[in-house]
């Protein structure tokens, strides 16, 4: 006998499965939140997944996209190519997505450059201490190490 054939005799014993049983024989346990933070983490991905693909693009102020760009046209450019709408600059970006802390950040999440309370730059974090932007006039998109300490990370929504 399986321990797949086992679960209705499991719970008539226990009268209910415990999460830690259903575990044990390989059930699916749904998990409030966690659907939607898995779709996000897809997204994010994806996301990443189109930037990397604008790699040697050239950077213009004001575009976005499909051939040029700046950073906040780059991000949002990826994001809606993956699913999610984002507002048009980089400091608009940073109020709409959710705050998180450089020890949460995972690949897909946006890395937005500050001086002081100025947000001046956005990036697609790549893992690594990197990210995938559109860094300025005569530059391309391109991966690139964070080169400042001047950041906050945001998880887009």
């Amino acid at each position: 006998m399986t321990a797949l054939n086992r679960v209705p005799s499991l719970m008539a014993r226990a009268g209910t499965a415990s999460a830690l049983t259903l575990a044990a024989v390989g059930a699916t346990i749904a998990v409030p939140g966690a659907a939607s933070e898995a779709a996000a983490a897809t997204t994010a991905t994806k996301a990443l997944r189109i930037a990397a693909s604008k790699k040697g693009s050239p950077y213009q102020w004001g575009a976005i996209g499909p051939h040029r760009f700046d950073c906040s046209g780059l991000t949002l450019y990826s994001f809606k190519k993956a699913g999610k709408k984002l507002p048009r600059t980089a400091a608009q970006q940073y109020n709409t997505t959710r705050h998180i802390s450089a020890g949460s950040r995972k690949a897909g999440d946006l890395v937005f450059f500050h001086s002081g309370g100025y947000v001046y730059h956005v990036g697609i974090y790549a893992g690594k201490g990197k990210i995938w932007h559109a860094p300025k006039t005569g530059d391309v998109v391109r991966l690139q190490k964070i080169w400042t300490r001047s950041v906050s990370y945001g998880r887009v929504r």
